[in-house]
């Protein structure tokens, strides 16, 4: 008997779906290769860094002080000299005035620090209201670590149209990747309305696919890792490896 072909079979005899788009997918696939060529296998398959005590001890409460030790410990795991570093604080940015608008809905989008070179040292400025967010806290720092690699380094220039989502993939390739995943989208709801926060130049199902990469290329299937992302993130992994086991 013929058996009518149906959109799920796809799912159940086909290769599983990326859950990005194909160029997304080989950009990443790409770069990835690219970092593990600049940077080396023994970087690819070192320690990722988890939102636990192992690796930021102590009571956090938020303070310039917590930013420079958090500073400190990335710089430690990303192996650049902090000598090399001077931190700026950024006032925080205003939020719009709500006045009498019922709901209100704001968004915001971008990077929450920037980089520059002075002197010969990296000047890494970080918004003092990232201190509230530890996890968009390190993923903005690991950011901006990055283009000291990248940048500062010599190994791409400023004028390469992806370099910013290619520091975000960076801190993927270097461990960091869990706290850009899950600060890339924020969702918060008051009485007033809501607000969405986006940080960062990679997408939640990017993200979570180039986390995937990174885990298939490390020889991990079922990473434990993935238990501190978030769901979004998390989910776009789980399909990432499903697609990439084939």
């Amino acid at each position: 008997m013929e058996r009518r072909a149906h959109t799920r079979d796809v799912a159940w005899w086909g290769r599983a779906q990326s859950p990005i788009r194909d160029v997304e997918r080989e950009w990443i696939d790409t770069s990835l290769d690219w970092l593990t060529g600049e940077f080396g296998d023994e970087r690819l398959r070192g320690t990722v860094v988890l939102p636990t005590n192992e690796f930021f001890p102590g009571i956090y409460r938020g303070t310039r002080g917590d930013i420079r030790a958090v500073l400190g410990r990335l710089c430690a795991h990303m192996g650049i000299d902090p000598a090399r570093i001077e931190l700026e604080h950024l006032e925080s940015e205003s939020e719009p005035d709500m006045g009498d608008h019922v709901p209100l809905t704001w968004h915001s989008q971008g990077a929450a620090g920037h980089h520059r070179v002075r002197d010969g040292r990296s000047i890494i400025g970080v918004q003092d209201e990232q201190a509230a967010e530890p996890m968009a806290l390190v993923a903005t720092i690991a950011h901006e670590l990055g283009h000291v690699l990248l940048l500062a380094d010599g190994r791409i220039s400023s004028s390469r149209k992806d370099h910013e989502p290619l520091t975000d993939l960076l801190t993927v390739f270097f461990g960091v990747g869990i706290f850009g995943a899950n600060a890339a989208f924020e969702y918060a709801q008051h009485d007033r309305g809501y607000r969405t926060t986006r940080l960062g130049y990679l997408t939640e199902p990017m993200f979570g696919y180039a986390l995937a990469r990174y885990a298939w290329l490390r020889g991990e299937t079922e990473p434990a890792w993935a238990r501190y992302l978030d769901t979004n993130p998390r989910a776009f992994l789980k399909r990432g490896l499903r697609y990439l086991a084939g």
